[in-house]
């Protein structure tokens, strides 16, 4: 499985300073006072999580029976699947978007299809990844009636929703039919923490509680989120400055006559005029890392992050430097 984010393994390899644009993270992540404690390790955490389910559950006027959490968003979409899928059903998944939806189906037994039709489940990145596209709530209302309807669950990932326009959100809407998934790490820029969550029904997310492998969430990563969603609301300053950093790197990649997909978060897909493996290279050998998109089925494209204004400036002279 292609991901972004694998500064760390290169850097073992190669000498120098990289900047990693092929992971999606806050480049202006809120300040949370938070030093780890490591009295906190001698003990197993509290596997049913109350302290810290009640403290998300107040961010979002959740229930905490309607909370779930793990080891990262891919632990929940696994465990999702698991408990939602079996041999012979069908989930509705329409590229390009997030691999995982399509491992975690297969490695639940189940079947994917880009029709609705039959489908148990349909899956929707919004906004979407790698794409960028992002759907509004009224939308999504619609269609989570519409998949209703048709007897099946929407899987809606909303990980970089913080980070786009978070009025677009269902995070706070209960309904039988949706599950409703989200990433902390990719907004508070803590990657290595690894931590997801999610919400849904109390009898949606019985059901996931269920198949979700006891103790995933260590102890420094059940500590940290708890501060920061304290901080929450610090986002808001987080959306304006990439918002701005966005229309700015939009402006230079105009100049640059590169075509990209309208961007509402923090990376844009951009269109390349050469193979996406060739000027992967070749921002590589300047300090570039950007994501080949030809995992997600997008042999000529690449994904680029939002960074702080001199890594862009960066990027975009790699990118003069670097296509024909």
């Amino acid at each position: 499985m292609e991901h972004g984010g694998r500064v760390r393994w290169h850097r073992t390899r190669e000498r120098g300073e990289l900047l990693d644009f092929s992971a999606n993270v806050n480049p202006y992540p809120p300040r949370i006072p938070w030093t780890p404690d490591p009295l906190v390790l001698k003990d197993y955490p509290d596997d049913r999580y109350e302290l810290l389910k009640e403290v998300i559950g107040r961010a979002f006027g959740r229930d905490t029976a309607e909370v779930t959490i793990g080891n990262g968003s891919v632990e929940l979409i696994r465990a999702f699947c698991s408990a939602m899928l079996g041999d012979g059903d069908m989930a509705c998944i329409r590229p390009p978007t997030f691999a995982e939806y399509e491992m975690a189906v297969k490695l639940a037994g189940a079947r994917c299809t880009a029709d609705e039709n039959g489908a148990v489940v349909r899956f929707l990145c919004n906004p979407n990844n790698p794409t960028g596209l992002l759907h509004t709530r009224p939308e999504l209302l619609r269609l989570l009636e519409k998949t209703a309807g048709q007897g099946a669950c929407l899987f809606l990932d909303e990980a970089f929703i913080e980070l786009a326009d978070p009025h677009q959100s269902l995070a706070d809407v209960s309904h039988e039919n949706l599950f409703v998934l989200r990433s902390l790490t990719k907004s508070f820029a803590v990657p290595g923490i690894r931590f997801g969550y999610g919400f849904g029904t109390p009898e949606l997310i019985e059901k996931v509680e269920t198949v979700r492998l006891p103790w995933t969430v260590n102890a420094f990563a059940e500590s940290f989120a708890i501060e920061a969603f304290r901080h929450y609301e610090d986002l808001e300053r987080s959306r304006e400055r990439v918002a701005r950093e966005r229309n700015w790197l939009s402006g230079r990649l105009d100049d640059l006559g590169l075509v990209y997909e309208p961007p509402s978060a923090n990376y844009i897909l951009l269109a390349v005029p050469l193979e996406a493996e060739v000027l992967v290279e070749r921002l590589f050998s300047r300090g570039i890392l950007v994501r080949d998109c030809r995992s997600f089925g997008l042999p000529r494209h690449i994904r680029v992050a939002v960074r702080t204004r001199e890594e862009n400036r960066q990027l975009i002279e790699a990118l003069e430097a670097c296509l024909p």
